[in-house]
């Protein structure tokens, strides 16, 4: 019998109120101690190192901004974090049964419930670590950003939630496997499932269905809603509803793993009697789906003809009694660069405007991709109070430099509607001829040290660990040789 075997065989003693901590610290040190997940660990840190440098140097040619560099960081942690999650729930329960120790487990004063929970904080342990290893890549590339500490608030919720629903689900499918390659197979083929999506260019994502669909995967919606907050400045109430997903997949996810499954822990596998009526109720499920996405895609195109034909019957209000100017006409900047400029809004009219807003629009001159411009300035719009006849009013903009080439930035003054069947003529100013030189840094950005140094520290770590670990083992030995 190996070490391994022998070390989970041993019987649990202490009173059944405190069994559960005791299995949860074999299941940590076993995890932990025995070098399997720093191994993995230490795998993540190298990658992390090289996209951290590949990122830093690209940055230097296409300006990659700091908050978005970020959140690409950040969102790999939560993919790492959430995937490992998954792997050792997955490996829970089957890999304990084919290993032949589940049946001691079982036999302790531990309830099934209390056995099952120490699994699945174990499987859930991952996540903050692959967080906590992130953070000196995020404050490298963030380059002192003010929006670090609001997302990683946020990125910790959201990933605790995403590593609590696939860890969870991860321990529920190993608990119903036969086999650990059933369950480690069922379970990357349904992560893969959720991160497909996730890399669907960006047309395929638009429309009514693409929005839906973004909504309903929660690795999806905390990659839109994270991307949005941190690298558009967006509100969180903006995106509110991509949060649903995740709450929900958590809920559900430990709410049938701890009321139904735990209880039903068998030492043989198989899915509970409750599903094979699930499985005959599956064509008629399949169908009550494809229904309400049908009815969903109509009624999306039902609103959108309706809005088109609002939009062609709406009457177009009076010649426009705005003008707007700038007070630059051309700029030469190298990338990283800022230009700042003003804008001046006058009502021409005799009597006094409404309410308007400026918007910022940037054109790509040359053959590139379009530009975003929440990517080159902070504030995309700006309100204006209503101006009385003559009155005029300034706005100072700024605009930096992200990407090399031949650009057009104007503005726009846009008059609100009175009423809903109206609508109003657009004014646009002058354009801005903005050329931008490439510039590289010969200095990555202060990432190599953390780049080189965080493997390194990880592998000394490990290394003290394991020592530690086998000591600790080999003491029982030596004890009971000397008895």
């Amino acid at each position: 019998m190996s070490d391994a075997t022998s070390t989970r065989a041993t019987p649990i003693a202490g009173r059944p109120a405190a069994t559960w901590w005791l299995i949860l610290r074999r299941e940590l040190a076993d995890l932990w101690l025995g070098g399997r997940l720093l191994v993995l660990l230490i795998l993540y840190a190298v990658l992390m190192s090289a996209t951290a440098l590949a990122r830093e140097v690209e940055s230097q040619t296409s300006l990659i901004p700091p908050a978005e560099m970020m959140f690409l960081t950040l969102l790999s942690a939560i993919s790492f974090g959430v995937l490992l999650s998954l792997v050792i729930g997955a490996d829970s329960i089957s890999g304990e049964r084919e290993r032949g120790t589940l049946e001691p487990l079982l036999l302790s004063p531990a309830s099934r419930r209390q056995i099952v929970f120490a699994k699945f904080v174990a499987a859930v342990s991952p996540w903050p670590v692959a967080l906590l290893l992130s953070l000196p890549y995020v404050l490298v590339l963030g380059k002192g950003d003010d929006i670090f500490w609001p997302a990683l608030a946020w990125t910790l919720g959201l990933g605790t939630l995403l590593a609590m629903a696939f860890g969870g689900f991860g321990v529920l499918v190993s608990m119903w496997s036969r086999s650990n390659r059933t369950s480690l197979f069922v379970c990357l083929l349904v992560y893969l499932l959720f991160l497909i999506p996730t890399q669907f260019p960006g047309q395929a994502q638009k429309g009514g269905l693409g929005y839906a669909l973004q909504q309903v995967d929660p690795m999806q919606a905390t990659s839109e809603f994270l991307e949005k907050f941190i690298v558009n400045n967006r509100a969180p109430s903006e995106r509110f509803t991509y949060l649903v997903s995740s709450i929900v997949s958590a809920a559900i996810m430990v709410g049938i793993l701890f009321l139904y499954a735990a209880p039903r822990l068998q030492l043989e596998g198989g899915s509970p009697r409750l599903f094979g009526s699930l499985r005959r109720s599956k064509s008629a499920g399949l169908a009550a789906t494809t229904a309400i996405v049908l009815m969903f895609a109509g009624m999306t195109g039902l609103v959108s003809a309706a809005s088109a034909a609002a939009a062609s019957a709406a009457a177009v209000g009076d010649p426009p009694t705005i003008g707007i100017e700038v007070d630059t006409e051309a700029a030469v900047v190298k990338t990283g660069d800022e230009i700042e400029f003003t804008t001046t809004v006058t009502n021409t009219a005799d009597v006094p405007s409404p309410e308007l807003t400026v918007a910022m629009n940037i054109i790509n001159l040359g053959k590139s991709d379009p530009v975003d411009p929440e990517d080159w300035s902070p504030q995309r719009t700006q309100a204006v109070d209503p101006l009385d006849p003559g009155e005029s009013v300034e706005q100072s903009w700024t605009v930096e430099a992200i990407l090399d080439g031949n650009y057009m930035i104007y503005m726009t003054a846009i008059v609100k509607p009175g009423a809903p069947a109206e609508t109003t003529l657009p004014v646009t100013s002058p354009g801005i001829h903005l050329t931008v030189q490439a510039f590289q840094n010969t200095n990555p950005g202060g990432v190599l040290p953390v780049a080189i140094g965080m493997p390194l520290g990880l592998i000394v770590v490990a290394f003290l660990l394991r020592r530690y670990w086998r000591r600790d083992r080999e003491r029982p030995s030596e004890s009971a040789a000397a008895a």
